[in-house]
């Protein structure tokens, strides 16, 4: 009876070890870059670009983002998750007025991405999931 009960312990904890979510650290200009349409009526702005003078600052705004992993690889997931929560901060910016979302930062959890050009994610088996969020502006001249 007892090693019928450590065998199924062993055999669930092994099951679960594969379980956990991990954070990646990614980067993010080339997710930038197919989200901002040179025609887009909302420019996007990551922390470390530079951006036209703020002609006025709505507020700022943040979302949760998590999807499904589906069959993707990682990094395709966050890259998803990553641009599925520009769009959402772009939403915000036309639903309030606004030409820009500027100082775009990335995080999951207590953890921030590596690099300033980088963008947090945690994935794992089943989803990526990461938090978002930018400053609602209006901007000059583009």
């Amino acid at each position: 009876m007892r090693s019928t009960y450590w065998v199924s312990m062993l055999a669930a904890t092994v099951a679960l070890s594969g379980c956990g979510t991990s954070f990646m650290s990614l980067p993010a200009q080339p997710v930038a870059d197919q989200a901002t349409m040179p025609d887009a009526k909302v420019a996007l702005y990551l922390k470390s670009q530079a951006h036209p003078a703020v002609v006025k600052v709505i507020g700022r705004v943040e979302h949760s983002v998590r999807i499904a992993r589906n069959t993707d690889d990682s990094a395709t997931a966050c890259r998803r998750a990553f641009a599925e929560g520009l769009q959402k901060l772009r939403v915000n910016a036309q639903d309030r007025n606004a030409n820009a979302v500027v100082n775009i930062r990335t995080s999951f959890h207590a953890n921030d991405p590596e690099m300033a050009t980088d963008f947090a994610c945690g994935v794992s088996p089943s989803a990526a999931s990461l938090k978002v969020a930018g400053d609602l502006v209006v901007i000059g001249a583009r």
